[in-house]
């Protein structure tokens, strides 16, 4: 039985549009000692099932075709609203998408985990639903490279948060939430030049190149992120 960081069996919740791939990854994780909790097509069922079955990790999709539907539901929702309001069950994303800024949206929407369907095999698969429940981020080595920067390198910078300002470490976990300055300063109630000044000082004691690294590196390390109104 493959069991969390508390010891308790792992459940795990499925939102996958493809009936043969969702039931494929039931059996897979099942047949490797955890509980599929649920197993849904669409988000609303997904969320609702979600409410009331309790799971440790979310397996989601990102796109969602729905039969005699020409809308597809978007799974960066989904990821969304289980950061906001389930925070206790973490996401790990399984799509098909491999384009970093796919990813990046991911984590700054409360991913703990990303999954390429074109490069993982059912063990990955496995492997990578145990860490994230034991309470691990995977962040797929590519994102990183692609901004230039190797994953080593961003996690070698871990100490360097020991050296972030209580306030500094508030606004990185804003921008790890996906807020933008304005937001950061009117809930910090502090003026937006003061954030540009953090955000400064933040850049030179971790040292990303943009943001949107500065946000994924924020996911890496653990910072807390709020939840934003």
């Amino acid at each position: 039985m493959e069991v969390n960081a508390a010891g308790q069996e792992i459940r795990v919740a499925l939102l996958e549009d493809q009936i043969l791939v969702r039931e494929s990854l039931e059996a897979l994780l099942e047949g490797a000692g955890m509980k599929v909790v649920a197993r849904c097509s669409d988000t609303q069922s997904f969320l609702s099932q979600v409410r009331s079955a309790a799971p440790h990790v979310a397996l989601v999709d990102l796109r969602l075709e729905r039969p005699g539907r020409s809308t597809v539901e978007d799974g960066l929702v989904v990821l969304k609203y289980l950061h906001d309001f389930h925070p206790q069950v973490r996401s790990l994303v399984l799509s098909g998408h491999h384009e970093a800024e796919v990813m990046e949206r991911c984590f700054q929407a409360g991913a703990a985990g990303y999954l390429c369907k074109l490069n993982v095999g059912c063990d990955d698969v496995v492997r990578a639903v145990g860490r994230v429940a034991r309470g691990e981020r995977l962040l797929p080595v590519e994102m990183l490279q692609s901004h230039g920067t190797r994953l080593e390198d961003l996690t070698s910078t871990a100490p360097a948060l020991s050296r972030l300002t209580l306030r500094e470490r508030e606004v990185l976990g804003y921008v790890a939430a996906g807020a933008d300055n304005l937001k950061i300063a009117v809930h910090l109630g502090i003026t937006e030049r003061t954030v540009k000044a953090h955000l400064t000082n933040i850049y030179r004691k971790l040292g990303p190149e943009n943001r949107a690294q500065l946000a994924v590196l924020a996911c890496e390390l653990g910072v807390p992120r709020p939840v934003l109104a």
